[in-house]
C-alpha cells in the first residue's frame, strides 16, 4: 500500500469525525466522533513517518533501510493517544457534572450554564 492509501483512510475517518462532531447533540456522542478524528490524524502521522524522508537524510546513500527506522510519526501518535485520554477523562468528568444539574446531556440544553 502506498502513501496515498493510507491519507485517504486518515482523511474519510477524520471527515466522519467532523460531521460526528458538527451534527450531534449528546456529548458521548461528540467526543466520540473526536476520537475518530484523532485516530484519522494518527494514521496520517504514522503514513508521513514511514513514506517520507527528512531533508537532511535525503542525501545518505543509506536511506532506504534507515528509512523505516525513523519513529518522528509514532512519536507523535503516542502523543496524541495520550492527550486524547485526558481530553476523554476530563470531557466525561464534565458530562458527569452537567448531568448531575441539569439531568440532561443534551449539548443544546446546556445554554443555562451561562447563567
Amino acid at each position: 500500500m502506498g502513501l496515498e492509501k493510507f491519507l485517504i483512510l486518515g482523511a474519510i475517518l477524520f471527515g466522519i469525525g467532523l460531521y460526528g462532531a458538527l451534527s450531534k447533540k449528546h456529548a458521548i456522542a461528540i467526543l466520540m466522533s473526536l476520537e475518530i478524528m484523532f485516530n484519522g490524524i494518527n494514521i496520517s502521522a504514522v503514513a508521513f513517518s514511514r513514506y517520507t524522508l527528512p531533508y537532511s537524510l535525503s542525501n545518505e546513500p543509506v536511506v532506504e533501510d534507515a528509512a523505516r527506522f525513523i519513529l518522528t510519526g509514532h512519536v507523535f501518535s503516542v502523543f496524541i493517544i495520550t492527550v486524547a485520554a485526558a481530553e476523554v477523562a476530563l470531557g466525561l468528568a464534565i458530562i458527569i457534572a452537567v448531568y448531575r444539574s441539569l439531568q440532561t446531556i443534551l449539548i443544546t440544553e446546556t445554554a443555562e450554564l451561562k447563567k
